[in-house]
């Protein structure tokens, strides 16, 4: 779990860059060393294989691991930037308890990423916001919530764009099969040069308007189709001839990678046709709201998402809330796998507080997407006192009347530092784009990224105090 021996390039870094370190830091270090953080993180190493625990070299300290995760998300940073930046550092590698040992190599690193788990982000997030309220950073008497986007890492999706991508996906797999294989079965015909053409022939066609230019798309998007359903079709005559055992391999590695290629074509021949199935819809029948839309086939989980905003109207991802108490501690995330509406989200959030905190906010505050008058209702049912959550639409002169009061317009002032997390949030820590894959991977981005949110601001609320003192 940690380092068992200091080395001589331990001693004289921390002698070296004790007075160098920012001020969050030497708190949010005594935060990191808390047994329950290091424990969950080491617990989900030792289950990357069944006997990790008892077989093979010692791998690196889980407190080295956490660290350097944190410090990746605290800065935003690429695994490879992370590892050129704690080589360089003498505080980097103070704080991460590398010290004057060798730093890991950005592969290992990734690969430790994705061995720490969503649910271990989640209780060592859990334990934070414990820690948070021990030290007296947060008591939970207010509470406030808001959601927003976090984009997949994905291009705009366009129905002539998804059908390229995924063309060129099942031409370089059946490329991969063929060289393993040889002449074995069915020849593969590559088209990718004939896709790019209409492709190129669509956008021409696209950027002019008119009833003669729309005719010219559809000729075009029909091309299009006809070579996409053909590369679909010997994709799949290419996956029944290896489970045949038509295209067969020699050695037990070419064969594993040759049923891995199999599966691969298995996962991307269903997605590829259901972009020609919204294609036909669109183009051919007029129809913009096909079931179950796709926006990517790497990242099909994705959603579109409209949260009203003139710059950006349309939004690529998942839909996430974060819920804070005082002193801008999150103390509770949560990524969605479908967009709920946010009315739909208070009261589960008011039950969380109270689970996580052990007490009833004594103040709500959210925006108008979350109001009702049967949440208000629970709300005060479940002991809020005061509910600072505006209907616009109410024509009631009481109510107006209420929402003019100070104690409701300082609620309102105090929500809108939702909107600045959520900017830090996306500005410092990347939660504009999540750079991981999957939705696991968008769980561990949002949650890394929330982490290192709270750690700082844990920090920098206990030296304010410290200096005062």
């Amino acid at each position: 779990m940690r380092r068992a021996q200091l080395s001589f390039g331990d001693g004289l870094i921390a002698g070296e860059v004790s007075d160098l370190r920012e001020g969050w830091m030497t708190h949010a270090d005594r935060v990191l060393a808390d047994e329950q953080i290091v424990g969950a993180v080491y617990e989900a190493l030792a289950r990357r294989h069944p006997k990790s625990r008892s077989r093979g070299r010692l791998g690196a300290p889980a407190e080295v691991v956490l660290r350097l995760l944190i410090l990746k998300h605290v800065r935003n940073w690429s695994y490879q930037v992370l590892e050129r930046e704690v080589r360089a550092n003498l505080v980097y590698r103070d704080f991460s308890r590398v010290g004057g040992g060798k730093t890991p190599d950005a592969k290992t690193m990734g690969r430790w990423g994705l061995a720490v788990d969503p649910e271990t982000i989640k209780q060592i997030h859990d334990r934070i916001v414990q820690v948070a309220q021990e030290q007296g950073v947060t008591q939970g008497r207010r509470m406030r919530v808001d959601t927003t986007v976090v984009e997949t890492n994905i291009h705009y999706p366009t129905d002539s764009t998804l059908l390229g991508d995924g063309v060129r996906v099942l031409i370089r797999t059946m490329k991969k099969v063929a060289k393993i294989v040889g002449t074995a079965g069915t020849k593969l015909r590559d088209r990718t040069r004939s896709v790019k053409l209409r492709l190129l022939d669509i956008s021409r066609t696209a950027r002019a308007k008119g009833p003669l230019n729309h005719e010219k798309l559809r000729q075009g998007y029909r091309r299009l189709l006809n070579s996409t359903s053909r590369v679909v079709g010997q994709a799949k005559r290419f996956s029944h001839e290896i489970s045949a055992g038509v295209k067969r391999a020699r050695g037990i590695l070419k064969r594993l990678a040759l049923q891995g290629l199999r599966q691969e074509l298995e996962t991307m021949i269903p997605l590829v046709r259901q972009v020609m199935r919204q294609t036909r819809e669109r183009i051919f029948r007029g129809n913009t709201r096909a079931e179950d839309k796709l926006f990517s086939v790497f990242e099909p989980s994705t959603e579109i998402i409209r949260k009203g905003k003139a710059g950006k109207p349309n939004e690529f991802g998942k839909m996430v809330k974060l819920q804070e108490a005082e002193n801008q501690i999150v103390i509770d995330y949560e990524v969605y796998d479908r967009r709920p509406s946010d009315s739909d989200l208070l009261v589960p959030a008011i039950e969380i507080h109270q689970a996580k905190l052990g007490r009833t906010p004594r103040l709500v505050a959210a925006d108008a997407g979350f109001y009702s008058a049967r949440n208000e209702a629970a709300a005060k049912a479940s002991g809020v006192k005061r509910v600072c959550i505006p209907n616009r639409s109410t024509k009631s002169v009481s109510r107006k009347r209420e929402q003019k009061k100070r104690w409701f317009r300082n609620g309102q002032k105090w929500r809108t530092g939702c909107e600045g997390r959520i900017s830090v949030a996306k500005r410092r820590h990347g939660l504009d784009r999540c750079r991981y894959k999957g939705s696991t991977g968008m769980k561990r981005w949002v949650g890394l990224g929330v982490v290192a949110d709270n750690l700082m601001s844990i920090g920098r609320v206990m030296e304010e105090r410290s200096l005062k003192t």
